[in-house]
């Protein structure tokens, strides 16, 4: 059996990635498949495509590959057939065929099995041999943090690649209806088996990936699965405590202002936030507002509150530091 140069089988570098050898047998096998290739030999071609692409894509075959095409260049220097120093070829043939069988396993050549071996069957399973999954696809899904939470039933048209009764591929528009689980948060991968690009040759489609993300809220910032809520207090309910109504992802509920609170302190409702296991919480943050406009009456509570606390400054701290 004459030595084979697998990468010019291909018709690739010997320092080509991965990448790229699997994208030069993709398009011969193609090219070659017996169902649909009108080419000469086209059958005995498919099948030398799909041996070289088993040795190259495999990362170990491939480096002991690699060294028995250089001990080959180093024995027969430039001969095209491949034949050692003093050998024919026909000799360097068989020699080179043996250290295959010793590598990369098989018994002696005979019946169903090629020199190297290599089983050598029909055409179809040959491509049941070198036959790949599909490719994973991935697509983004915006919610809203109400949907994230409680969760949602989304209806998604994908443009996704599809393939014909001939292996050729094509696009068209796939319709899911997808159940989003309560609890989501955002950059969650939702895998959906078997939903993804087409296999080749009989493999197994790939998986489709739905990436969350969360639409911007009038009310809510997001922070991992914390959720943050700027609350307007009263210096009144601020200075005395009061109980007030805060929103929630799930309705509203009662929080307690402690008494003496100052703008910026931050009170936290336990599991009120996003996710499961663990669920975030919701920080509410103290922003001291005041009415636009004030009574006659209320000036003059203000004027005494100001004579009742006169010792007290609140800019004393940056005066230290002038």
């Amino acid at each position: 059996m004459e030595f084979k140069d697998y990468y010019k089988v291909l018709g690739v570098a010997d320092k080509a990635t991965q990448a790229e050898v699997k994208q030069a047998y993709r398009k011969l096998a193609r090219k070659y498949h017996p169902d649909v290739s009108k080419e000469k030999d086209a059958e005995a071609k498919f099948k030398e495509v799909g041996e070289a692409y088993e040795v190259l894509s495999d990362a170990e075959k491939r480096a002991e590959y690699d060294q028995i095409r250089a001990l080959r260049a180093g024995a027969g220097g430039r001969r095209s057939a491949g034949a050692g120093a003093g050998m024919s070829d026909d000799e360097a043939s068989r020699q080179f065929s043996d250290f295959f069988r010793s590598v990369f396993g098989g018994g002696m050549a005979g019946e169903g099995m090629t020199g190297s071996g290599f089983r050598q069957s029909g055409a179809s399973d040959w491509g049941r041999s070198f036959s790949h999954r599909g490719q994973d696809m991935h697509h983004r899904l915006a919610l809203f943090l109400e949907e994230a939470v409680q969760g949602v039933q989304r209806t998604l048209k994908l443009d996704m690649p599809a393939a014909d009764a001939r292996g050729q591929m094509y696009h068209k528009t796939k319709t899911l209806n997808v159940k989003i689980p309560a609890g989501v948060v955002a950059g969650q991968r939702i895998r959906l088996a078997g939903q993804g690009g087409p296999g080749h040759s009989g493999g197994a489609a790939g998986d489709l990936f739905l990436e969350i993300e969360l639409a911007p809220h009038p009310v809510f910032a997001v922070d991992g699965r914390d959720l943050l809520l700027t609350l307007p207090v009263a210096p009144w309910e601020a200075a005395l405590g009061a109980k007030v109504v805060v929103p929630t992802l799930t309705g509203p509920v009662n929080l307690s202002i402690p008494k003496g609170s100052v703008g910026g302190k931050k009170l936290r409702l336990k599991g009120r936030g996003l996710g499961q296991n663990p669920t975030g919480d919701l920080i509410v943050t103290v922003q001291l507002t005041l009415p636009a406009h004030h009574s006659a009456r209320a000036e003059a509570l203000y004027r005494e509150l100001a004579d009742a606390e006169s010792g007290f400054n609140p800019r004393k701290s940056l005066e230290k530091g002038l």
